[in-house]
């Protein structure tokens, strides 16, 4: 039974024993994120600071909720996807920790911007982004709470997409700093992370084989690297498609091959959309596409597939199983559809590994701490965290890895600091 009173909006309080059990479990395979932890608990960077996030409410986002609540933050949650909330997470968050969460799997649009209102309300002096649901609402209809945020972070692609968006313009009330710039983000998250978790979601929804099928990756930026070289490994003939000609250059070179969507549509047996871009895969695309391919998209939003314009074409609509749909169409195809078109690898498995998230949440928690420490120093741009930052946080993961690396001696360090040759 639902739950909903002042302090939470959740699907069902007596899951919160599971939904522990879960967040132990992947605080165990987040070793840096733990030190933070540590650290925060005896400085408290966050006392007396209110702090609204809106990200994937999983058992990783938890755990950074909890570090967060551990620095001091009056927290608050809610979800940055209508289907990706796992429930039992939710319901531990509020019985545990006293976190309010207001999300709920398979939530309505309504309820979803019903719940960033909750957020907003909250008067948050810090937020946290996945896809600048928050940061864009608050321009966009409560400018009344800029003058209080210190600034915000953002997890994603697309939402730095946005932020950027609204800094050309002079638009942007606080800084901001976009994590997903971060090395020890963009280059393990995005690519093992995206990667192995898009295709846990693609078999997992639909149960095919992949070897053999030719794969369409629309997107060659970090995601759509680690979804190719996933797709590759998998044994499927890959295919992308891009914009970039640089990028375009890059993914022939890594031995794909590249060309526009609309000859991709019609040789793709599996499409994968990360882009965050709107319609990348349109309906003229949808058409003509092979009888049974599969279509599912990695990128935040839901409109990288042209989903609702597909429905006008069908004369019958199949739910085949949980997260996989068969449009039936006039011209006597069947396409099927994974998770309604919205991020496959949360909504039909778990998202990324909790070992890959430890990098990418320890440096949203550092964020947060660089803008407090900061605050009213920094203009009103997007910032990337310092590279000594990025630094610390390598070397944290490769120690709970037990790994060692070299040190340059005091000779080869003078000798790379010299202009001279001896």
């Amino acid at each position: 039974m639902q739950v909903m009173d002042i302090r939470c909006d959740i699907k069902d309080i007596s899951l919160a024993e599971q939904g522990k059990n879960q967040i132990d479990w992947a605080l165990k395979d987040m070793p840096v994120l733990k030190e933070i932890r540590e650290r925060f608990i005896k400085e408290q960077p966050f006392r007396g600071l209110k702090l609204s996030a809106c990200v994937h409410v999983t058992k990783e986002t938890a755990a950074l909720c909890t570090v967060m609540q551990a620095g001091g933050a009056d927290a608050v949650l809610v979800a940055s996807n209508p289907l990706s909330t796992q429930d039992d997470v939710a319901a531990a968050l509020v019985k545990y920790y006293d976190i309010p969460v207001y999300a709920v799997s398979g939530e309505s649009v309504e309820q979803y911007r019903e719940h960033i209102d909750i957020a907003l309300n909250h008067e948050p002096d810090i937020v946290i982004d996945d896809g600048c649901d928050l940061v864009s609402t608050i321009h966009d209809k409560r400018p009344d709470l800029i003058g209080k945020i210190i600034g915000s972070t953002e997890e994603t692609t697309t939402g730095i997409i946005r932020l950027q968006a609204l800094e050309n313009q002079g638009k942007l009330g606080f800084p901001a700093v976009g994590v997903n710039t971060s090395l020890t983000k963009h280059l393990y998250d995005n690519r093992y992370g995206t990667g192995q978790s898009s295709f846990d979601g693609v078999m997992r929804a639909a149960n095919i084989l992949v070897a053999g099928k030719t794969v369409v990756v629309s997107g060659y930026g970090w995601c759509g690297k680690g979804v190719a070289l996933r797709a590759k490994a998998l044994g499927a003939n890959v295919i992308v498609c891009e914009i970039d000609p640089l990028k375009a250059l890059e993914a022939a070179m890594e031995g794909y091959r590249v060309m526009p969507i609309e000859k991709a549509a019609l040789e793709g047996d599996i499409f994968l959309t990360i882009t965050g871009d709107k319609h990348v895969i349109d309906i003229k695309h949808l058409l003509s596409m092979k009888d049974g391919a599969f279509v599912g998209n990695v990128g935040h939003f839901d409109w990288e597939i042209n989903v609702a314009d597909l429905k006008a074409y069908a004369r019958e609509i199949k739910q085949i199983r949980p997260n996989l749909e068969e449009y039936v169409l006039n011209n006597g195809k069947s396409l099927y559809v994974l998770a309604q078109g919205r991020l496959v690898n949360l909504v039909c498995a778990e998202g990324h590994p909790a070992s890959v998230m430890d990098m990418s949440f320890a440096n949203q928690a550092l964020g947060i701490e660089f803008l407090v420490k900061n605050k009213g120093k920094l203009e009103n741009k997007l910032y990337t965290l310092p590279h000594e930052v990025d630094v610390k946080i390598a070397q944290l993961k490769l120690k709970s890895m037990g790994i060692e690396i070299d040190t340059l001696t005091p000779e080869q360090e003078e000798y790379l600091n010299s202009w001279k040759i001896d």
